[in-house]
């Protein structure tokens, strides 16, 4: 039987970007993933398909399961010669426990790596613009727990020397006890004017940060409604957050915005919305599927030599176009002296993966831009190859046919309804949970709709829509539904960057 090995995973603060590239090696070998309540759920999806995953979180008063449980698992699953993740919030050797697991696994004989992780303390003071040492108001820096073994009978926190002795204190864990804290620390010497910030759900869209002082930090924090998980931070350092913040000054922060595209365009949507602060919540509408047949655009392949022209107009008709090139054992050489068209910068890029420069964009990236570019041209017995959509328009095909081309337009693939979703867009939509919903084609509309019953679309309307051009603004208008949102250009950074605009008007 072959060794098994524990991995003790410092997942990072909350925002999934901030585990190390070790932290993402590991989850990706991995055949157990055993994580916690404050590890983010999207770093799941490092792990492989088939990994198996056990949640053991934890949250005050609610324990899931309990600890020597936890240590059980990981002694258990190794010596079945498994690869185990145990992923953790933070820091595993910063308030997380990773100690008590590591010592079990040695007296089992258990082999095992810590892989540090970025400690909540720090990411979250950072996010909130705080920095937590500076040469003008502190050089020291005290991290301390909030929240102590319950069983220990006497607090091992000095708190006189914590008072006067260091200049700034970041309690995990500790909003709880937030008012002990506070009447403990004035009563030691500190002023009661020393500035406190709360930060909760620190580095995540989520974020809530209240600023206070020692003297009125509860009254402060009772009155926002601020719960755990949070951390306090102490010091003057906190002065610095109104010059020095800018996680939560960004355009979209705090939005929950829907990604209806399919899944394998979701990602680059819902990259740009969180650079932007949001929280993309990616539910495809939609599938990517083969056309019922191959035949066509095989057979158009075959005679690439007397093709004048490829015209591609989405990332998915070039990925379906190359997949069949290679399929027939050519490559990008068999498009010598063929003139490429891509319909805008995106299809362009997707272009450029396979080796190739796209030879002709034009300033309107939809259909009528690429007739426009080409009819400047003489077409009068060309041959165009336009590997496309099932549900594509026939504009392309006919206005060129008319300009004397000969247009070969086989089926690259389609689109269908996404197998699952109806329920959880459902639940978005009913808990009025969304601030905006984004459609970047007529599909995902027709789609999206399809998922909801006739009196649940009027749901729809009571979050801001976002369509990416006017073909998918003119969908979503047939269907009834009030278009807010419809960029000038036609990508994805401009839909972002006008939802942007819109939120910051509004």
């Amino acid at each position: 039987m072959k060794q098994g090995i524990v991995y003790l995973i410092g997942a990072g603060p909350g925002d999934p970007g901030l585990i190390t590239v070790k932290g993402r090696d590991c989850l990706r070998r991995a055949e157990v993933v055993v994580y916690d309540y404050l590890a983010n759920p999207a770093l799941l999806a490092e792990a492989p398909p088939e990994a198996e995953r056990i949640f053991v979180g934890k949250t005050r008063g609610q324990h899931h399961t309990p600890q020597p449980q936890i240590n059980a698992l990981l002694v258990e699953r190794a010596q079945r010669g498994q690869v185990v993740a145990r992923l953790k919030g933070g820091d595993p050797y910063v308030f997380g426990r990773g100690g008590e697991e590591a010592e079990e696994l040695v007296a089992a004989g258990v082999p095992f790596e810590v892989v540090p992780g970025i400690s909540a303390g720090f990411a979250a003071a950072a996010y909130a613009g705080i920095p937590l040492t500076h040469r003008e108001f502190t050089t020291s820096l005290g991290l301390v727990t909030g929240h102590e073994n319950p069983e220990k009978k006497v607090s091992n926190l000095d708190w006189q020397k914590l008072a006067t002795g260091v200049g700034t204190l970041v309690f995990y864990m500790g909003m709880t006890n937030l008012a002990l804290i506070a009447e403990q620390l004035m009563a030691n010497g500190r002023d009661p004017q020393t500035p406190v910030a709360v930060i909760r759900w620190g580095t995540t869209p989520q974020q809530q940060t209240v600023t206070a002082t020692l003297g009125d930090v509860v009254e402060k924090v009772a009155a926002a409604g601020l719960k755990p998980p949070a951390v306090i931070v102490i010091g003057e350092v906190v002065r610095l957050r109104d010059k020095l913040r800018w996680f939560d000054q960004r355009p979209l922060f705090g939005r929950k915005v829907l990604v209806t595209r399919s899944p394998q365009q979701a990602y680059s949507l819902a990259g740009l919305l969180q650079t932007a602060g949001a929280e993309a919540i990616c539910l495809p509408t939609v599938e990517i599927a083969p056309p019922s047949s191959w035949k066509e655009l095989d057979a158009a392949i075959s005679e690439l030599a007397a093709t004048d022209y490829l015209v591609l107009t989405s990332a998915n008709g070039v990925s379906a176009f190359f997949e069949r090139l290679s399929a027939a054992g050519l490559d990008g050489r068999s498009l010598q002296g063929v003139t490429i068209v891509a319909v805008g910068p995106k299809t362009a890029s997707a272009i450029a993966e396979h080796g190739l420069r796209a030879d002709l964009i034009p300033q309107r990236y939809q259909a009528e831009g690429i007739v426009e570019l080409l009819q400047q041209r003489s077409l009068k017995g060309k041959r165009i190859l336009y590997p496309r959509s099932a549900s594509a328009r026939d504009l392309l095909c006919t206005e060129l046919r008319k300009s004397g081309a000969e247009v070969r337009a086989p089926v690259a693939y389609r689109t269908k309804p996404a197998a699952d979703g109806a329920a959880r867009l459902q639940e978005l939509l009913s808990g009025e949970k969304l601030d905006a919903v984004t459609f970047t084609s007529a599909s995902t509309v027709e789609h999206c709709l399809a998922l909801l019953a006739p009196h649940e679309v009027d749901c729809l309307d009571k979050a801001v829509i976002a369509a990416i051009g006017p073909l998918t603004a003119a969908a979503a208008r047939k269907h009834g539904l009030t278009v807010d949102i419809e960029p000038n250009e036609a990508t994805c950074e401009a839909l972002v960057e006008a939802l942007g605009n819109y939120f910051q008007k509004n």
